[in-house]
């Protein structure tokens, strides 16, 4: 099972692309994998004979062998592993497993609580996700995709006839602790709502944060942004001037680009900024790399191509790992201000809120109407200081307010 994010501990083998004893070329595409932020076509890298080991629907940790690569098609197809490895009977009291836990080598992972009764479902990688979530059992379902193959719409259509809360008798008292809150709809989380949970749990219990606040007059920036209109393609958005105002402020100060790992201090010599991007039940961090020696248009291309294959699941893992900062911004949708959790190991992340207008006093006391916008830096304290993050804060709130030097 090989490393297709930085986060990645497991994968789940989606589909074979090659049969037993199939011939492969380094580069030939061997397997659809799962991993905890997209599904992945794995690639050979060396040439042989293909043996499969683990058979689709198989969870295992990285590392784990799920195929080899013989000198003989013969040796291969003799030696293959069956499709799908037979599902034991479930205990007396089963309990449902959590999407996402490993299963042992060639191992099929069940997605609702009854097992298949042959074989692994065909299901695309979104239907089974759905398919749990809704407690929809695939094996009941006549899929209407290429060769009977279970897409969304099909569980979403089957999920209508799945029953709820019973119509007759009387409805719970507002006392009655069973039913005060009504019907409860249990799910499991998805293999990357629980990996965010796990970093997330862990980066608030490990990682001594603070936070410092800044207000900066967008007003600037959002001139420069309408003088690009006509002239500019793509035209940036506000998230773009901000990730290049930090580009630049990092290079001036390398101790936020940075990670305390393992009792030591690193410093990186790339400025590669994450850029939170929301996706379908999950919040998923791709990464614009050498950010401080991309112009503002490559910039912007960037982040659309990114934000397009991360809501599509086509985002590549290579554009999944490398960030060494990250950039999340709700001002689009009117949030004011806010923390965000910083993204382990790195020793930074800036929650950026929205432009709004304000009253402000100008030096000689009069009273104009400024666009605003707070940004709130989280901090790891381990090797980030109060100074530090000031300064860094104070560089970014000038590169926006002389917004010039962010073309250059």
């Amino acid at each position: 099972m090989p490393r297709l994010s930085d986060s990645m501990e497991e994968g789940t083998i989606i589909k074979w692309l090659k049969q037993p004893g199939d011939e492969v070329r380094v580069g030939d595409p061997l397997a659809d994998i799962e991993t905890d932020k997209a599904t992945v076509t794995y690639e050979a890298d060396e040439s042989g004979f293909v043996q499969i080991v683990a058979a689709e629907g198989a969870t295992l940790q990285i590392g784990a062998t799920i195929a080899r690569l013989l000198d003989s098609a013969d040796a291969a197809k003799a030696q293959a592993a069956p499709a799908a490895d037979p599902v034991p009977s479930p205990p007396t009291a089963p309990a449902e497993p959590a999407r996402g836990k490993s299963a042992p080598p060639g191992g099929a992972v069940p997605v609702s609580a009854a097992p298949p009764a042959t074989g692994r479902v065909k299901a695309s990688p979104v239907a089974r996700r759905i398919a749990g979530e809704l407690g929809v059992a695939l094996e009941s379902i006549a899929g209407s995709g290429p060769d009977g193959r279970i897409v969304k719409a099909d569980v979403l259509a089957a999920s209508e006839g799945v029953p709820g809360a019973p119509a007759d008798g009387p409805a719970p008292s507002a006392g009655d602790a069973a039913g005060a809150k009504g019907e409860v709809v249990v799910s499991e989380p998805t293999r990357t709502q629980a990996l965010i949970a796990r970093r997330m749990a862990s980066a608030k219990a490990t990682i001594p944060e603070f936070q410092v606040t800044v207000e900066v007059d967008a007003d600037p920036a959002l001139e420069l942004r309408e003088q690009l209109r006509n002239t500019a393609s793509p035209l940036p958005s506000v998230n773009d001037l901000i990730i290049k105002a930090c580009a630049l402020a990092l290079r001036a100060h390398p101790n936020v680009n940075a990670a305390y790992v393992d009792g030591h201090f690193e410093r990186y010599s790339r400025i590669n900024i994450g850029v939170a991007v929301a996706s379908e039940g999950a919040l998923v961090v791709p990464t614009v790399f050498d950010a401080d020696r991309r112009s503002l248009i490559e910039i912007a291309a960037q982040t659309r191509r990114l934000a397009t294959q991360v809501r599509d699941g086509s985002v590549a893992p290579a554009d999944l790992s490398g960030g060494t900062f990250t950039v999340s911004n709700l001002g689009m949708l009117g949030v004011a201000r806010f923390t965000a959790v910083i993204n382990p190991p790195q020793a930074a992340i800036l929650a950026v809120g929205a432009a709004s207008p304000r009253p402000v006093a100008r030096a000689d006391g009069s009273i104009v109407v400024r666009r605003i916008m707070e940004m709130t830096l989280s901090a790891d304290h381990r090797i980030v200081y109060g100074a530090d993050a000031a300064e860094f804060l104070q560089t970014v709130r000038k590169r926006l307010e002389r917004p010039a030097v962010l073309l250059l």
